[in-house]
């Protein structure tokens, strides 16, 4: 299964934590704001441990449309359970603004096989399922800041490249 209507506008965020702080801020996310996010409009389509950096954390979720982001946004960060947990989200995080937002090039976020690795690379790999390039529009939810010293390339493959980075699926694969 695809989700390619959810591919129009991808953010992918990367977070640095406070040292031996990842499990927590992981469990919280899968706990409590995986489901308010997709009933809000937006689609989650992984949460992802690196296993060379374990400060940090990165996770995908798409968007319909750009406008359709800014009503997803706004509707989870001023919803309820964002309100009811972000202080103790936000206290595992050194820093949260490491987001590429991202157009699609070539299509087809799915999930690899069961077994198999999935890396990310800023350069397009021959093995390459999934590619983006920076979303030249302006930002639509200014409250959460997004990279603009790009251009950026970013792609998906299930097998290592010289210049990719593992990314281990958490407990809860959202990939489908």
């Amino acid at each position: 299964m695809t989700f390619t209507e959810y591919e129009t506008v991808l953010e992918l965020r990367r977070y640095t934590l406070h040292p031996g702080r990842r499990d927590e801020l992981i469990e919280l996310f899968e706990r409590e704001f995986v489901e308010p996010q997709e009933a809000a409009g937006a689609h989650l389509f992984g949460l992802f441990r690196v296993p060379s950096s374990p400060d940090e954390f990165w996770w995908l979720r798409g968007f319909r449309s750009m406008e359709a982001r800014k009503e997803a946004l706004e509707a989870f960060y001023f919803g309820p359970a964002w309100k009811a947990h972000r202080d103790e989200a936000n206290e595992t995080m050194i820093d949260s603004d490491n987001v590429l937002l991202l157009r699609p090039v070539q299509r087809g976020l799915t999930a690899p096989p069961p077994g198999s690795e999935l890396y990310l690379s800023l350069s397009a790999p021959p093995t390459a399922f999934a590619t983006f390039e920076t979303e030249p529009s302006p930002n639509t939810f200014p409250q959460l800041p997004v990279r603009e010293d790009g251009p950026f390339s970013v792609s998906f493959s299930r097998s290592a490249s010289p210049s990719g980075v593992l990314l281990e699926p958490t407990t809860r694969s959202l990939l489908r």
